[in-house]
């Protein structure tokens, strides 16, 4: 299992995303924590609790749900997904 930040962009702006690969598929969330709209690696890149089944906030340690998103400790509401797909060896934003 991995963890990876990223930064898309286009004409229209930026999307910071955190992406989880799992062996389930790939997923992938908005990199903001709904706390305080930082980046859950603003602190640092362990996002990935040890037991691998929560995604975590470096500013003040609220926690998620890495298969949902979904608030599990500290924050008021869920990540929010992005639905990505992978072919041909990329990873693209899904329609």
């Amino acid at each position: 299992m991995s963890v990876t930040s990223v930064e898309v962009t286009s004409p229209n702006g930026a999307l910071p995303m955190i992406l989880l690969r799992k062996a389930e598929g790939l997923r992938a969330y908005v990199n903001a924590c709904p706390h305080q709209y930082l980046p859950l690696n603003y602190r640092g890149d362990q996002v990935l609790s040890a037991c691998g089944t929560k995604l975590l906030c470096t500013v003040h340690g609220a926690s998620f749900d890495a298969d949902s998103g979904a608030a599990v400790e500290g924050a008021p509401c869920g990540l929010d997904p992005v639905p990505v797909k992978e072919e041909n060896g990329e990873i693209r934003i899904a329609p």
